[in-house]
Order: C-alpha cells, then structure tokens, then sequence
C-alpha cells in the first residue's frame, strides 16, 4: 500500500512519542534469509535450551506474523541511569533492564500510540506492534532499519547509547523507504567473550551467539529447575536477576552510554543493592509488594530464593 505520508513524517511521530531512535526495514528476501540462516543455526547447536518459543516457525518468515506486512518500522528507547553497584559480596546483583518499570508496559504504550496514529492517517493502513513479546527477530531487523548492529555477545549496538536500549517494532502494510542497514563495528575486540565466566559466547558459522545454556542471565530468568547446573552456580558472582558482564565491559557502553529520559526507568527502591541474604528468604508476600510492575516478575520468589542462595553457597566454600 502506497504511504501517505513521508519517511520523515512518521520517524517524527515516533520520536515525538519519546523513541530515542527510528529505522525502517523493507520486508525483503535477503533480510529474511539472514534471519533464518541465523536463527536455524543457533537452534541446531542447541543454544535455546529450553525456550522452546524460540523455534516458532514465525521467527523464520515476517510474514507469517504478518502476511501484508511490506515494511517494519524499528524503535530503541535508552534505559541507561548512571547509578553503580556496591562492591561488596554481600549484595545480589540485579541486571539494569529490571532496575525500574517493567519495559514491556513502557514499550506497549508508547508503540500502541504510534499504532492507532498510523492506523488513522487513512483508511486501509494496517499496523501491528511488538516489543520482546511475539514471534519477531527483533535484533536482525533492527539492524536492517539501522538501529545498531548485532555484536558478538548478542546484544544490539547502538552509536549514541551502545546496546543498553530496548528494542520495539511496527509491522505494517505501507510501503516505506528503507535505511541503510547498519554496518557492525565491534572490530577485533573480544572483551565481552573474554569477561563472561561461563564461556557464553560462542563462535557459529555466522561470527558469535550466546549459548543459552551457559548464561548467567538464562538461568536466573528462565530456568524453572529447582537447583542451577553446577557448571553455572559457581560462576554468579552475585547475579540473581540477569548479567550484565558483557555489557559492563563494552567499549561502546563504556564511551556512549547516557542517562535515559525515561522516569520510568530509574531504578525501584532496593533494586541496586539488595542483599543476597535478605533475598534467599524472601517470601512470595514480600516478592509480590517488592516487585510491582516489573519486569523481575518473570523471576519467581522460589527462583530468585534458588539464584540467592546458589550465590551465598559459593562464599561459603
């Protein structure tokens, strides 16, 4: 379908609407070939562990999702506040995406605006939104509207706030001038490989993805197991809630990364520095009061009881 409206025009509704950047993608093979090369490579390793959500065949095909879809419309809001960890091994470790409001209800309100105003500009327009929560290779196509590029601990790069940025997308039925997809920068550095304890990162046929099975951050969020395998709960360094060791030690985040605007975003009370014995007894009660509108209530009260103890067996030894 024929816009409307320019290129220009909707980037700035977008960021009017408070998206820190905005790219378009057409929905072309070449993209969908990359997403799939990627995406069934990473799945014949066995790198998804147990996210079985990850082999949805929709993944593989946009328009599957969408069967009108001709363009995507990519966004990136900075999450980023400077606040720091304490030092000490008595305290837990929650990763910065969980610092404050749950990011999926900031995403989806700001995305459904950008959807119902686009949807209204003419009759016929389709648009449809997702942020983390459906079957879309959000990185892949976020570096094909030149968000950022995909860097070898897996997590998008941007320029102006390195990877600490969420990452939304609007399908739709418009055809749209595409950006230039974004070429990657992360060079020769190794440093993320080098700093994650688990030896997370691995090299694919592709350049690098991140073994699932030997993440700190899956096995705080996602696995349900009532022990950590115990090639992992020795190497937590204090992370109940995510990791952010590859990002910490990035050169892009080290230079680029700035306070976002986003209220939302700063951090919860308690959120910085709980105590990693305060947590191995928390009670569902107390997680339920502790964590409202959070994106941490993925972490069940049992799980972050587990990841707290895991941590505190380790300075026992």
């Amino acid at each position: 379908m024929k816009s409307p409206l320019t290129d220009n025009q909707i980037k700035q509704k977008a960021l009017e609407l408070g998206f820190h950047k905005v790219g378009i993608a057409a929905v072309d093979a070449s993209i969908g070939e990359l997403a799939e090369q990627r995406l069934q490579t990473w799945l014949a390793l066995g790198y998804q562990a147990d996210m079985a959500w990850m082999t949805n065949p929709k993944r593989q095909n946009i328009r599957l999702v969408m069967p009108e879809v001709q363009s995507v419309i990519c966004v990136a809001l900075n999450y980023y506040t400077p606040h720091q960890r304490p030092e000490g091994q008595e305290y837990a470790k929650i990763a910065r995406y969980g610092w404050g409001r749950d990011y999926h209800k900031v995403l989806h309100k700001k995305l459904k605006g950008f959807c119902t105003w686009l949807s209204a500009q003419e009759k016929g327009i389709q648009a449809r939104y997702y942020a983390d929560t459906g079957p879309v290779s959000d990185k892949v196509w976020a570096q094909a509207a030149g968000i950022g590029w995909i860097a070898k601990n897996g997590n998008v790069i941007t320029r102006e706030y390195g990877s600490w940025v969420f990452l939304g997308e609007v399908l739709t039925n418009l055809e749209l001038k595409p950006d230039v997809p974004h070429t990657p920068h992360c060079g020769s550095c190794t440093r993320c490989i080098e700093a994650c304890p688990t030896n997370a990162i691995r090299a694919i046929a592709q350049g690098f993805a991140v073994d699932a099975n030997r993440c700190i951050a899956y096995h705080t969020i996602e696995n349900r197991s009532e022990t950590l395998p115990e090639a992992i709960a020795p190497h937590l360094q204090g992370w109940v809630a995510g990791c952010d060791i590859c990002q910490n030690v990035c050169p892009w985040n080290q230079r680029f990364a700035k306070e976002t605007d986003v209220a939302e975003f700063q951090p919860y009370p308690g959120n910085i520095a709980p105590k990693l014995t305060e947590l191995a007894e928390i009670s569902d009660q107390d997680w339920d009061q502790r964590f409202p509108a959070s994106a941490l209530r993925r972490i069940k009260p049992e799980m972050l009881r587990r990841n707290a103890k895991a941590n505190l067996q380790v300075s026992l030894e």
